[in-house]
């Protein structure tokens, strides 16, 4: 037994096998070193095309100057700046200044090429103008001055644009210039009689008496004849 043991610690002792086992762990470094090389240079690494600054710049513009450096350049969303110019970027992901490989595709955001329509509230008959002054600024529209028509002093009797008229629901450009259409309140100056009053009969003229039952007197005999 004592023989055996001594056998195989002689072997573990032999140059033959340390240098087998170098030779193995040589082997490894070298495939390892390889295959970092490799992916290196497959991906390019430590090399890349700085993102350039695209904000404020025009789609089309950007789009040329983007290609010429080997990028690519899709928008994929838009929006609206009043601000800023119809079709400019407004933002870029990957953002300016970073480093990314040629043939990269950069996203953007572009202001709108149209200005977004809005939806009219239900405004007409339904409420005071200066009511109906606020809510419409409120959604960006640019008010002119009122057109007065006979009716309820600033009651809204309706909403023109461009010189038609518009109901609620209807959608119209934001930005875009409206007239609202309210009462002058020349009714009130009128003569009162031309209008129901409790206190008067409907033609206006006072019958007489406090109660419906206070009759005038009335002789038969104008009414028959003798």
């Amino acid at each position: 037994m004592t023989d055996k043991v001594k056998k195989f610690f002689r072997k573990f002792a032999s140059w033959r096998l340390w240098l087998h086992l170098l030779g193995m762990v040589v082997a490894v470094i070298v495939l390892l070193l390889g295959l970092q090389w490799w992916l290196l240079s497959y991906t390019h690494h430590g090399e890349g095309i700085e993102v350039p600054d695209l904000y404020g710049m025009d789609y089309r513009k950007a789009l040329t100057m983007v290609e010429e450096q080997g990028l690519q350049l899709m928008a994929n969303d838009s929006t609206y700046i009043k601000q800023m110019p119809a079709g400019s970027i407004v933002v870029q992901s990957p953002a300016k200044g970073m480093a990314v490989k040629e043939g990269r595709t950069i996203y953007v955001t572009i202001n709108s090429l149209t200005i977004p329509r809005v939806r009219i509230p239900d405004l007409i008959d339904n409420c005071s103008y200066r009511e109906a002054q606020a809510r419409l600024q409120q959604l960006e529209f640019r008010l002119l001055p009122p057109k007065l028509i006979d009716g309820e002093k600033d009651w809204v009797y309706g909403i023109q644009w461009e010189g038609h008229n518009v109901k609620a629901g209807d959608m119209i450009a934001r930005e875009s210039a409206l007239t609202l259409v309210i009462g002058n309140g020349a009714y009130e100056e009128d003569d009162a009689g031309e209008y129901f009053d409790d206190e008067e009969g409907y033609d206006g003229y006072d019958y007489g008496g406090d109660d419906i039952d206070d009759f005038l007197p009335v002789d038969l005999d104008d009414v028959f004849g003798d």
